[in-house]
């Protein structure tokens, strides 16, 4: 259980050195990319990596799985197609003590409170997954499934956000949900729930909401019109809302305090949500927000090596460094955006270990197998988060002629390094690593067991609806050693240290416990390697008569 901020506890890593200076690559790219994935890996971790043997993934399969996990995550009335078939309804009287419908949206991890600040996060992710991908997902038969669980998050925001200055941020209390173990379905802890308002504000949850809104509305703007007209509506009236009242939410909401601090503050998430509703609506103001406040708000000013549900610097560089390689940008725009690229690409430099000035703190440690580690409690998330920018800027990189990453102390690296350390980070996740362990729950032949969440540890409801009250769980679930009764599909858990030394044990919270927004970047990696593959394949079926007629010659 987390009784401190979920790895989510964090004292973020940044240096201010830093360098001068969502269309897909070009199929140079990819096969630069595939041909320095080896050396990557080997790079990345010394022997060990080396010695891991780098296997071919089935990203399909990996995709399709990731987007059933979001089903075993949902609150409230569960549709007739739900396809998780060990959950039922749960969360039915959210909201009904304060006289307002919370019912739905997303249980972040383990347990059973909503909190409002991380599902935003998670929905961000996942819209940006369909911005940059979703024709990808689309080809792989998942589009319907992708926008079935955006708007899962987005149906609960159109509810909480009750005014247009209020918005319901979370639902539950950690303490007393942690002192319980039970199903959904038997919860019996407090529904409490906490809003930010006027007087108690809260512009990081009410930013990132706007955020998600925001980015969900492209998503939804050709198949839902209407609903994407909707979601702006609400997005624009959040971010005014936080940015006229301004204040960090865990000051008004204590409760949240022990998980899920903002310990980044509120200015990164204004931002961020600045540049959604510039890409959604092209609106010159919102640039000239970014522009403006690029220096007192931190965006030019913090060098990050990390990217998480708080701390969204590094998105917000990326994101405005993808203005200044397409051209969608005034003049007076161009100083400024430069120095935000600057930013964006110290965070890719941080992640390639290129970053020659800056300190101890100026790269990203990596394990012995390659992985990026940021910190002992779910690393994970860092890893999945770090995999899509990287991966997104490599794509945005595709469309600039020059084409290269500047990092302090002088050293360049290519787009093709930038994406083919994306993917390694990825094939790492689905196995290939010292461990031979797939660390997206039910991928592969070896992947956690005991997965330390309440509802896939304990018998389903539907097969059992004898109560299990609050400690009941505890005497007869939580202690087993045997595996879940419930396959977690599509979870992806904290994941090893930074030795790649892992143990599979529901007690063990800081590595087999999953959280949404571990999944939810992956969800577009995944359709984009699927792709990838397919034409590695197409490549490899064209090479092979050429090569079987000189071996004859």
């Amino acid at each position: 259980m987390r009784a401190a901020v979920q790895g989510r506890a964090h004292a973020w890593t940044t240096t201010t050195t830093t360098p001068p200076g969502a269309m897909r690559g070009r199929a140079l790219v990819l096969v630069a990319a595939l041909l320095l994935q080896l050396l990557l890996l080997a790079a990345a971790g010394g022997a060990g990596a080396a010695a891991t043997e780098r296997k071919a993934h089935n990203y399909e399969d990996a995709l399709r799985k990731s987007l059933l996990y979001f089903e075993a995550q949902r609150s409230g009335r569960l549709p007739h197609n739900q396809r998780v078939a060990w959950r039922d309804h749960s969360g039915l009287t959210d909201g009904l003590e304060q006289g307002v419908d919370l019912v739905g949206g997303y249980y972040d991890a383990g347990d059973h409170v909503k909190f409002g600040l991380p599902m935003a996060f998670t929905v961000t992710m996942l819209s940006w997954s369909m911005i940059e991908y979703g024709d990808d997902v689309e080809a792989a038969g998942e589009l319907g499934h992708a926008l079935e669980a955006i708007k899962w998050g987005t149906d609960y925001f159109i509810k909480a956000h009750t005014k247009p200055d209020e918005l319901w941020a979370e639902v539950g209390d950690g303490d007393t949900d942690h002192y319980c173990w039970q199903r959904p379905e038997d919860m019996t802890t407090s529904r409490q729930a906490y809003k930010v308002d006027r007087e108690r504000p809260g512009s990081d949850v009410a930013g990132e909401t706007a955020a998600a809104m925001a980015a969900a509305s492209i998503v939804f703007r050709k198949s839902n019109p209407h609903y994407a007209s909707l979601l702006l509506h609400h997005a624009q009236q959040l971010f005014e809302f936080a940015d006229k009242y301004r204040g960090k939410y865990d000051s008004s909401i204590a409760e949240v305090k022990s998980y899920y601090a903002s310990v980044s503050g509120y200015k990164d998430e204004l931002l961020w949500a600045a540049l959604w509703l510039h890409r959604a609506t092209a609106k010159a103001h919102y640039l000239d927000y970014v522009v403006d406040n690029a220096d007192c708000f931190g965006g030019t000013g913090w060098a990050i090596t990390e990217f998480s549900w708080d701390v969204k610097y590094a998105g917000v560089q990326i994101l405005a460094a993808r203005l200044l390689l397409r051209g969608e940008h005034e003049e007076r725009h161009r100083s400024t955006l430069e120095q935000y690229r600057a930013k964006a690409e110290h965070y890719v430099c941080g992640c390639l270990g290129r970053n020659a000035d800056g300190g101890a703190d100026a790269n990203v440690e990596r394990s012995p197998g390659g992985m990026l580690y940021v910190r002992q409690w779910n690393n994970m998330q860092y890893v999945t988060n770090a995999a899509f920018l990287l991966a997104a800027y490599a794509d945005y990189l595709g469309d600039d002629a020059d084409g290269a990453v500047s990092c302090a102390g002088g050293e360049t690296a290519g787009a093709g390094e930038v994406a083919a350390l994306a993917r390694a980070q990825v094939d790492y996740v689905l196995g290939t690593n010292p461990r031979g362990i797939s660390y997206l729950v039910g991928y592969g032949a070896k992947y956690p067991n005991r997965v330390h969440h309440r509802a896939a540890s304990i018998v389903p409801y539907k097969h059992s609806k004898e109560f299990i009250g609050c400690t009941q769980g505890f005497d007869h679930w939580f202690g087993r050693r045997s595996s879940n009764p419930n396959v977690l599909v599509g979870a992806i858990v904290g994941g090893p240290d930074r030795r790649d030394r892992f143990r599979d044990n529901r007690e063990n919270y800081m590595q087999t416990e999953a959280c949404t927004y571990n999944t939810a970047p992956m969800v577009g990696m995944f359709a984009k390697l699927n792709r990838m593959a397919r034409q590695e394949r197409e490549q490899e079926e064209v090479a092979a008569p050429a090569r079987s007629t000189a071996a004859d010659v």
